[in-house]
């Protein structure tokens, strides 16, 4: 069986950079450049979380694409690569799957980014000195000194410089644009810093501007080491001294992103690590990343004094991973950092209130994985934090929060005691269980109290034992609703619960207008609704309408009786319903990429054991039996399908009437 971590969407980095490629002569350079964002997620294999059972799954999105309305005008629904009734004949729409015209940002649960992924500028080509022996690091050959680089006279009135090579008495030469020496390190800071240390074997100015640059981004990639069979060591080696050289011959200001990258075999010392922070940390630094392999958690401290003096304070970002962080009482050296990540950081309760206490511009918190965290107290002061994230602190037993703007909370792992204050403003509320039963119980019982301004709730259960409840307190701003029902140890939802009984939890919802539920399993173990054609569906007597809900969302349906009784009822009590989306393959869309062959990056469905594809045959089926009649004519039905290429089976059901 599959782990729950398994689900999660695939990161993959950007391609590398390319090698420079030679040309005659310096094309024109783009006249704008994309901002830089704050991401972070990087795929490399020895950088990963750890593995942990009931990883939160991907934020719930629309099944099926755009989910378009599959049907003729003027027929109820039509079904992939089938005519019935006279409906019209369906088939996938490969415009449902096309790829998005821009990357979407990765998944919070992940802290590592793909590298270097914005090479906006690059100048060629870069004519190097003979005297060159590596020719793409200035600080490890000769061309990196000013004696390497021609004596010219300056032409007056130009800050920029004229560059002759000469061979053989012939001389070549070619001039810089006559820009000011500040727009060239402009230029120069949206380059990535490999093309940028290639530029500097140019000239001065660009000598200059290179000793200058901004974005200080260290990493296999970044550095141009490419890593072989055999090579480790090498790349190691070079690793640490790329650096030492790289930040020895730099000035000692113009830092404005610092970002570590290091893997488990470079073996990189703690002191290069402790001299690298001291170095690049300056003042007017704006964003820090360090990103540790696991096994720097118990080796490896930061060092607070890399932020005293000032230097620490125009940081806004901050991003730490895999090491130990001890701020003493009175630290106060981070008074603009606006966003916080920790990740398998070791910090206690206490040294992370000394760390925030004087925050006071911190927007954004997000703890992962640090093992030593038994109590977070978020203070009052902290006015603008308005998003905070808490995932697989395995000792973790309370959490508090008096901080008045606090609106979006996600959080995963051990069931805690969460304590929001009586003026809790949390609007966006996203709750899972990694091992405990019963999250969705848990949330229709206590989450009222709790949390009673809720308008977006998420709960993620991979353990449903009992079926939800009915209750009197209601969720009375609740407005969108998306319920995650994952496999338990045997590979299914456990065929104890019944989908039907979350019908309360849509009467606890009195103003809600979307609601979304996703089914994940590896095999169906509850009573299909063909296994006895002689039982009736089940109704609910005398039950509250649903009268503002609008959009309704199955993703994973299945044969199961109760799934189909849930949505009858549905159609039944939804009386301002427009839009019903029933997808027989769980994930189309939220693992990352489409299930159905018309997806354009492999051309051919994700693998689907035959087990579920057999069952998204009859899901089908019980579709066209049970609910299609059911829809009103002002209801927009989208059915999801199997691929009619990759999910062709032959289906024997029992030949019965609707009920």
């Amino acid at each position: 069986m599959a782990h729950h971590h398994d689900k999660l969407p695939s990161l993959r980095p950007p391609p590398a950079d390319a090698e420079l490629p030679a040309a005659a002569s310096p094309p024109a350079l783009p006249q704008t450049a994309p901002p830089r964002t704050a991401t972070s997620t990087p795929a490399h294999s020895d950088l990963q979380p750890r593995s942990y059972v009931g990883a939160p799954p991907p934020p719930m999105v629309k099944a099926g694409g755009d989910n378009r309305d599959l049907r003729p005008p003027g027929a109820k629904a039509s079904f992939p690569g089938e005519v019935e009734r006279g409906l019209g004949a369906g088939g996938a729409d490969p415009s449902r799957f096309a790829s998005p015209t821009s990357t979407p940002p990765a998944p919070p649960l992940s802290p590592f980014e793909s590298l270097e992924a914005d090479r906006t500028v690059t100048i060629l080509p870069i004519t190097r000195s003979t005297s060159s022996p590596t020719g793409i690091w200035p600080e490890l050959s000769p061309c990196a000194t000013d004696e390497s680089v021609p004596a010219v006279p300056d032409k007056q009135g130009s800050l920029c410089q004229q560059d002759d090579h000469s061979q053989g008495g012939d001389s070549s030469t070619w001039s810089l644009p006559n820009l000011p020496e500040d727009i060239w390190c402009l230029i120069h800071s949206l380059m990535p810093l490999r093309d940028s240390a290639c530029s500097a074997c140019v000239s001065r100015t660009f000598l200059r501007s290179w000793r200058c640059h901004p974005k200080l981004i260290f990493s296999e990639e970044t550095l141009g080491l490419k890593q072989k069979e055999g090579q480790n060591i090498d790349i190691a080696r070079g690793f640490t001294s790329r650096i030492d050289h790289i930040l020895k011959n730099r000035s000692d200001t113009g830092v404005k992103i610092l970002k570590f990258v290091i893997r488990d075999h470079y073996n990189v010392d703690t002191c290069h690590l402790n001299s690298w922070l001291q170095k690049a940390i300056t003042p007017g630094i704006e964003e820090v990343t360090l990103l540790l392999p696991t096994k720097y958690r118990k080796m490896y401290e930061v060092p607070c004094s890399a932020l005293l003096d000032g230097r620490g304070n125009s940081i806004w970002y901050l991003y730490l991973t895999n090491c130990a962080f001890r701020p003493p009482v009175g630290f106060d050296c981070l008074r603009s950092l606006t966003k916080l990540h920790l990740y398998g950081v070791c910090i206690t309760g206490d040294e992370l209130g000394h760390l925030i206490s004087n925050c006071f511009a911190l927007e954004e918190l997000e703890v992962s994985c640090c093992m030593k965290l038994i109590c977070l107290d978020i203070p009052f002061w902290l006015e603008r934090l308005s998003c905070l994230t808490v995932s697989q602190c395995d000792k973790l037993r309370v959490i508090k929060s008096t901080a008045p703007h606090l609106s979006i909370f996600d959080f995963f792992g051990e069931p805690v005691q969460l304590v929001l204050g009586e003026s809790s403003k949390v609007k966006d509320l996203r709750v899972g269980y990694s091992f405990a039963p019963n999250a969705v119980s848990y949330a229709i019982t206590k989450l009222p109290f709790i949390a009673p301004h809720l308008e977006t709730l998420t709960v993620y259960s991979f353990c449903e034992r009992v079926s939800t409840p009915m209750v009197a307190d209601k969720f009375l701003h609740i407005k969108h609703l998306n319920i995650y029902l994952g496999e338990d140890d045997g590979g299914a939802v456990t065929p104890a619960y019944d989908y039907l009984s979350l019908a309360s939890f849509l009467d606890a919802c009195p103003v809600l207008e979307s609601f979304i539920l996703s089914v994940d399993q590896s095999d169906m173990r509850h009573d299909s609704v063909f296994e006895d054609p002689s039982s009736h569906l089940r109704q609910i007597p005398e039950h509250r309408r649903h009268e503002r809900l609008k959009k309704v969302q199955i993703d994973g349906f299945c044969s199961a009786k109760s799934v189909v009784e849930l949505t009858c009822h549905i159609l039944k009590n939804a009386t301002s319903l427009e839009s019903l989306t029933l997808d027989c393959i769980f994930g189309a869309e939220a693992v990352g990429q489409s299930v159905r062959c018309s997806a354009p990056e492999s051309g051919k469905c994700m693998p689907t054991s035959r087990r579920m594809i057999l069952e998204a045959h009859k899901a089908l089926s019980a579709v066209k039996r049970y609910i299609l009649e059911k829809v009103p004519s002002s209801v927009k039905l989208n059915v999801g399908g199997p691929c009619t290429r990759c999910h062709v089976m032959d289906v024997m059901l029992p030949q019965v009437s609707n009920m």
